[in-house]
This record gives C-alpha cells, structure tokens and sequence, in this order.
C-alpha cells in the first residue's frame, strides 16, 4: 500500500515491494514534477506506475542488499535515469552506477536539494538522504534502534553514524526508513539516550533495540 506526505514543494510517496517488504520512496518536487527513485526492491511496474505524471530523474541507492536492488536493473533499462551510489557498494549491485556519491554531495531536481550522508555501519557504504523535513534513512535508521550490524565494529561505525551525521539534524525530522514505517530524529535521539545510560557488552551488534538491549 502506497504512503504519501506532502509539503509545499516536495511530495514523498512509499512503496512497500518486493519479497522482502522492503521501501521504495519516490520523491517528486511539486513545481517541476521532476522525482527521483530511492531503492528499488522489487515490483518495478508498480514504481513506473506511481512515477506516472512525473519526470524521473534518478535512482539512488541506500546500500546494495539484495532486498533493496531487485528491480533496479528493469528500472534503469526502462526509465532512462542514472544511478546513483557509494563506491563501496558497487560490488554487489546489479548495474553499474552512473554516478558515485560521498558525504556531503548534493542531488538536484526541480527545486528540491537532496544532501547525501554517508552513514556506514550497516553496509560500509550505506547512505542516507535528506530534504528537509524529510530523511530516508535506508537500513541505518529504524523505530526503535539502528539497522542490524555484523561485528562490533560494524555496530560502533553505525553509531557515529547516527550521532554525527543524524542527530545532528532538526528533532522533527521525519525519517523513512528501509523497512515498516517512519520515526523522528527527536524520538531516535531519546531512544537512543536510554540506551547509552545503560551497559552494555563491548562486543554488542546485530539487532540492537534502544529501549531493551
């Protein structure tokens, strides 16, 4: 089921697709029309069809997990648009990407100015984008704590992640996450302020909830 919100200039609609119920957003600056694509998990007919009455611009990628890149090569072949990814993530995506993006690059369409945040943690080269009041967060960012890690390592990278690069953005932030529904920063923040107050093993990764890990 598609999920919609609007502001002046910008429409933000979800898509809930693929095996794996992963999120498709499609961001769409209301003067212009022109939109892009974030993540592409599946179902590529229902992305060309919400994308109907726009001017797709280009698809960008969180991270490269199978759960997310389903329908990405049908979607380029079809649309016409270039791809847009973190070089770490080229290995396991299904076409090359037209365009490598880093921390701090900005993506452009219509009037609306996507800022790109390199958030490793998850993957090492996951990213996140935002538009304010809006962040889509991809597998980095979820209610309730941060996308699942493989190491400790991985766990300690995702949390300079958020810190430095997400809580540091306005609390009333709507984040989009890469599964299920949104949250805020705000309330990630006082989530994950009960989680510091508390200890914790050393070696903590994997699933981690803020609230009971």
């Amino acid at each position: 089921m598609a999920f919609l919100e609007e502001t002046d200039g910008m429409r933000l609609e979800r898509l809930s697709l693929g095996p794996y119920g992963a999120n498709t957003y499609i961001l769409t600056c209301r003067e212009t029309s022109e939109s892009v694509v974030v993540d592409a998990p599946g179902d590529a007919e229902k992305v060309i069809e919400a994308l109907s009455g726009t001017r797709p611009q280009y698809l960008l990628m969180t991270h490269n997990h199978i759960d997310h890149v389903g329908a990405l090569a049908q979607l380029k072949k079809e649309l016409g648009v270039r791809v847009g990814a973190d070089v770490a993530e080229v290995p396991g995506l299904p076409v090359t990407p037209d365009i490598l993006l880093k921390h701090n690059d900005v993506v452009s369409f219509g009037r609306i100015h996507l800022k790109v945040l390199s958030t490793p943690g998850h993957t090492p080269g996951s990213l996140c984008f935002y538009a304010a009041p809006f962040l889509i967060s991809g597998d980095t960012l979820f209610p309730g704590g941060p996308g699942k890690t493989w190491s400790s390592a991985g766990f300690t990278r995702i949390i300079a992640s958020l810190t430095e690069n997400i809580f540091t953005l306005p609390d009333i932030t709507r984040v989009f996450p890469g599964h299920g529904e949104p949250t805020t920063v705000g309330r990630a923040k006082e989530e994950f302020a009960v989680f510091s107050s508390n200890p914790h093993d050393p070696d903590l990764y994997g699933d981690v909830s803020w609230l009971s890990s």
